[in-house]
């Protein structure tokens, strides 16, 4: 079922989301509607809290490149299904790029992240997963934890920047 994104400025976005405990069918449904929600408005990551769920669930599914136009770029068996995650380790690194997010419809900007993260997770049936990257899938990750911890990409820019969006921002919304 696609279910409604909840769209800033919803004080929803704010809350930290609470650990999962219950590996049922309801977090199935959840995590089924969620992949259902993401690809129909055409994202590659989703946290609960996008849909109105406190809880430390989130999925992510890169589009996968191809030349045949009819081929489904964004398989569900291609989808991470992340729950109760925990960054374990954050590069030294750096690096810049460019973030959307669908409870900011429109709005792009640079924002800067940790090149590489490690992260402890579950499953849908609770079993426990290490996963480590430095590309595109741990910016990615770092974009829908942050959602999980009540924070958006937005308060990761500059002053400037952010006075700029929210100008933009109010404009759109008369």
């Amino acid at each position: 079922m696609i279910r409604d994104i909840v769209i800033y400025p919803d004080k929803r976005l704010k809350m930290i989301s609470e650990e999962v405990v219950d590996f049922d069918d309801g977090l199935h449904t959840l995590l089924d509607d969620m992949y259902e929600t993401m690809v129909a408005k055409n994202g590659v990551g989703l946290a609960a809290i996008q849909i109105g769920v406190p809880k430390r669930v989130l999925i992510i599914n890169v589009p996968i490149e191809s030349d045949d136009e009819n081929a489904d770029t964004q398989p569900k068996e291609n989808t991470l299904e992340v729950i109760n995650p925990v960054i374990t380790y954050r590069s030294d690194e750096m690096v810049k790029f460019q973030e959307g997010c669908l409870s900011v419809p429109g709005f792009y900007e640079d924002v800067e992240r940790y090149a590489m993260v490690t992260i402890e997770y579950q499953d849908r049936n609770g079993k426990k997963f290490v996963i480590e990257n430095d590309e595109f899938l741990a910016i990615a990750l770092q974009h829908e934890i942050d959602h999980l911890d009540g924070k958006l990409f937005i308060e990761k820019l500059s002053f400037i920047k952010r006075k700029k969006f929210e100008k933009e921002w109010k404009k759109r919304g008369k």
